[in-house]
């Protein structure tokens, strides 16, 4: 009889924990369904608080994010014109289940997080399943956030392929001068892209006095003169700092490389070539400004989903690559400096997968040796760091792995 009672108890649990989920995503939607989008922003004055969206809450979160292009300036990475829309090939992914703490949760239930908002899953290039949150769709741009950095980092490789950068052993000041001097004088391509370069910086994103809440948007010369103050920590190579900065300094390399901006040259590399299916928008420091290397692409789940898609193909096949040769292999290999980190990537050294994330639960998890794409969008209550969303999302990343082994 005990066991019974303590079975009923614990699915008494699970069903008061569904419940209250429901009800959490209901309330946490309920401000942003009263008003339209349009009238919500105007609201909570998102337009004049652009520059403080770390700091939004949850609420202006879920409507703010999937309308920066309407609340900053952003440029177009426009589709091509043979695009086509992906179609669903079930292979019964909605069975699927997973367990955290010993309560069992179904795929269905993950959406179902107050923040969640999309979750895309491809295997081998094709789509198999798709689920997004009330009012989000295949049509949602959603902000990427540190994502980004990979998109950032296969734009480096496709810049050295057109001979535009000599190789990621070059020197920053070889590019940008104007770092002469500074503590980026030494620093290589590849400090830069292994996040080890030395210099001195501070991403906590809670502390509104941290380097990354002051700077790490900044592009142009506000960047270049930030950044030139910083001091030096330790030798170019020897230490791995996150640095969301220098992920915009990769973004400032590179449209001084190529003489053009980033947008353009992702949309004639990869948007085009690729025949993505929806236009995607980068944001800009100011109007007609510079993209934000280390931020800020909005694209579609889909086609985030397909960066990954994009990334895989090249490893499996360097030699026929619009990306320098073994570029992705490079890219994903442990740096010296921390063997989670690779050019822009963050790795799983075990079973060789690799992920593009971002803050507040944006991720594009590559699994090659499975031919395996989960992709995410989210919407979580901090920043990063542990989170009731980040265990789901886990749990559910390996129960969709086991799928398939």
């Amino acid at each position: 009889m005990k066991n019974k009672n303590n079975k009923i108890t614990i699915f008494g649990w699970k069903a008061l924990y569904i419940a209250l989920i429901s009800l959490l995503a209901f309330a946490s939607s309920a401000q942003s369904d009263a008003l339209s989008d349009e009238a919500f922003i105007q609201k909570n004055k998102l337009r004049e608080r652009a520059t403080e969206v770390l700091f939004w809450t949850q609420d202006e979160r879920a409507v703010g994010f999937k309308n920066i292009g309407v609340i900053a300036p952003t440029r177009v990475v426009a589709i091509a014109k043979n695009a086509k829309p992906m179609t669903l090939n079930d292979i019964g992914l909605a069975d699927v289940t997973y367990e955290v703490e010993g309560i069992k949760y179904s795929i269905q239930d993950f959406i179902k997080l107050p923040s969640a908002v999309g979750l895309v899953v491809l295997k081998d290039g094709q789509l198999v399943y798709e689920d997004y949150t009330e009012g989000n769709d295949h049509n949602t741009r959603w902000i990427s956030f540190s994502v980004t950095k990979s998109v950032s980092s296969l734009l480096i490789g496709a810049a050295i392929k057109d001979g535009y950068i000599g190789g990621v052993d070059d020197q920053v000041v070889d590019y940008l001068p104007q770092f002469k001097g500074s503590a980026y004088e030494g620093v290589s391509i590849k400090n830069v892209l292994n996040m080890n370069s030395g210099v001195q910086w501070n991403e906590d994103y809670s502390d509104p006095k941290s380097d990354v809440s002051i700077a790490g948007d900044a592009n142009g010369i506000i960047l270049v003169n930030y950044m030139q103050a910083l001091p030096r920590a330790h030798r170019p190579g020897t230490v791995f700092n996150y640095n969301t900065a220098e992920s915009n300094l990769i973004g400032e390399l590179l449209r001084s490389a190529i003489g053009n901006n980033a947008a353009t040259y992702l949309q004639d590399k990869i948007w085009q070539p690729y025949a993505m299916e929806s236009d995607a928008l980068w944001l800009l420091d100011r109007p007609n400004g510079v993209e934000t290397g280390g931020c800020c692409l909005l694209a579609t789940l889909r086609d985030f989903s397909r960066i990954g898609q994009f990334a895989l193909e090249q490893l499996a096949s360097p030699k026929n690559s619009p990306l320098a040769v073994n570029w992705m292999q490079n890219s994903v290999a442990p740096s010296v400096t921390y063997p989670g980190y690779g050019y822009q990537w963050w790795l799983n050294s075990d079973n060789n997968n690799f992920q593009a994330r971002g803050i507040f639960g944006q991720s594009i998890l590559v699994m090659p040796e499975l031919g395996l794409i989960i992709a995410k969008h989210g919407n979580t209550p901090r920043a990063k760091g542990p989170s009731v969303f980040t265990a789901h999302s886990d749990a559910l990343d390996m129960a969709i792995t086991k799928q398939f082994n």
